[in-house]
């Protein structure tokens, strides 16, 4: 006879929109409070842990991060931009117990192409479907369109936190092999989540960005102060440059952010993500939804001459950073990029007391503007273990080379080394 022994903990339920999702129950595992906790002293302990995860790593600290919340991920699907239409089939993993509580969740797509992740894995696609493999479906365990790290498996903390996490990483691979993907690929995860997956047999792959940290900043001057006397004449120039054909620089968050303030970025958007790689991700609408969804935590930084707005950046706000996501213009000014998109966010990110500002992917010019080199992650999991021995051979390689080139960046960063001497050259000046 079954006993209340015998029935397993959890099960695992396979979602198709996040609509068939609790928004509560979402949110409770991505950006857990310590207020809302079991006040058992392991489960507090864990909590905590949970809200400082990588505490020693400045760059993955995050009390809440807006991307994994219900409402953003919701917003990409009932916008348009993240549907089976555009290549993002929903298929997020949900971990419940019998009374439906969701103590695990992941945010999960079934993918028919590899763009929109900034994770490039082209090479892979081709090199196994010319050995003669199916590359696609795959699965692709993220936030659309979001190169920007934080948790991707969504535990909630407590005693069970860890029986979740292996029925959510169990579901995975069921999922896997149910849908015939050749591979689980979870992107922008935080270091300790590479970590723990690393060791549930998926492959570590690193790559690169540049955040700017606050280092108890009190005005954007005292950032200035701490670069080397070049560097600070520089930007002080660009700023006055970006600004000198009459623009003026207006910030809007909350509730005082409009539809015309999203037709006029999206124009930028459209016209800027059209130029640089031909078909922007996002929809019209997704602003207007999201806009609604979450205001309190979006800055808009745009750019007005003659009575009208000629460029624009958006951000997210989240406890700890500051995320420029998307820039575009219609018309072009020096240095105007610059301003909108790094110099406007360290400005308000040290107002705010935020500890950093993440400003996307790639842009090897963001360290000359008092941006450090860090490292970000993803995992992998590829079903046919002769081609995992080969991925695995090249991500060992590229390793030592992103640590290399990390490790030579971070020689090249503008801060001052010897105060002193700085001060006597200026001064020499």
């Amino acid at each position: 006879m079954s006993t209340q022994e015998d029935k397993p903990a959890f099960t695992v339920r396979i979602a198709r929109s996040m609509s068939e999702i609790d928004p509560q129950g979402w949110d409770a595992c991505a950006n857990p409070r310590a207020d809302a906790v079991s006040e058992d002293a392991e489960s507090l302990l864990e909590a905590i842990e949970s809200l400082s995860e990588d505490a020693d790593s400045k760059s993955q600290k995050e009390r809440f991060n807006p991307f994994i919340t219900h409402a953003f991920l919701n917003a990409l699907e009932t916008s348009g931009s993240a549907t089976a239409k555009t290549g993002w089939t929903p298929l997020h993993v949900v971990v419940e117990d019998a009374d439906k509580k969701i103590h695990a969740c992941a945010p999960c797509y079934a993918k028919s192409h590899s763009m929109g992740e900034y994770v490039f894995d082209y090479a892979w696609a081709d090199a196994y479907e010319r050995a003669g493999g199916r590359y696609y479906p795959k699965l692709q365990v993220c936030v659309p369109f979001t190169p920007v790290p934080g948790r991707r498996l969504l535990v909630a903390p407590g005693p069970q936190a860890e029986k979740a996490r292996a029925y959510l990483v169990g579901g995975l691979r069921a999922l896997r092999d149910k849908t015939g993907a050749s591979s689980i690929h979870v992107t922008f995860p935080t270091r300790k989540e590479c970590e723990a997956l690393g060791r549930d047999g998926m492959l570590e792959r690193t790559n690169k960005q540049f955040h700017f940290f606050n280092e108890g900043y009190r005005t954007f001057d005292d950032f200035l102060t701490a670069l080397s006397s070049r560097k600070r004449k520089t930007i002080r120039r660009e700023r006055r440059d970006a600004l000198a054909n009459g623009i003026e620089v207006e910030l809007v968050t909350g509730n005082a952010i409009g539809e015309e303030h999203w037709d006029a970025f999206y124009n930028f958007y459209m016209d800027t993500g059209s130029r640089k790689w031909g078909r922007p991700y996002l929809t019209r609408r997704y602003y207007s939804q999201i806009g609604a969804a979450m205001p309190e935590r979006i800055l808009l930084v745009m750019a007005r001459r003659k009575g009208r707005y000629v460029a624009g950046a958006i951000n997210f706000i989240g406890d700890d950073a500051l995320y420029g996501r998307n820039w575009g213009c219609l018309e072009d000014h020096p240095f105007l990029h610059f301003e909108l998109c790094y110099y406007q966010a360290i400005e308000f990110a040290i107002s705010r007391g935020l500890a950093r500002v993440e400003a996307g992917a790639q842009g090897e010019h963001k360290l000359a503007r008092g941006y450090r080199p860090v490292t970000t992650y993803s995992a992998h999991d590829i079903a046919d273990r002769r081609f995992a021995r080969a991925v695995a051979d090249f991500l060992e390689e590229e390793r030592r080379e992103i640590a290399r080139v990390i490790e030579v960046y971070g020689e090249h960063v503008p801060f001052r080394k010897d105060a002193a001497r700085e001060e006597a050259l200026e001064q020499d000046y």
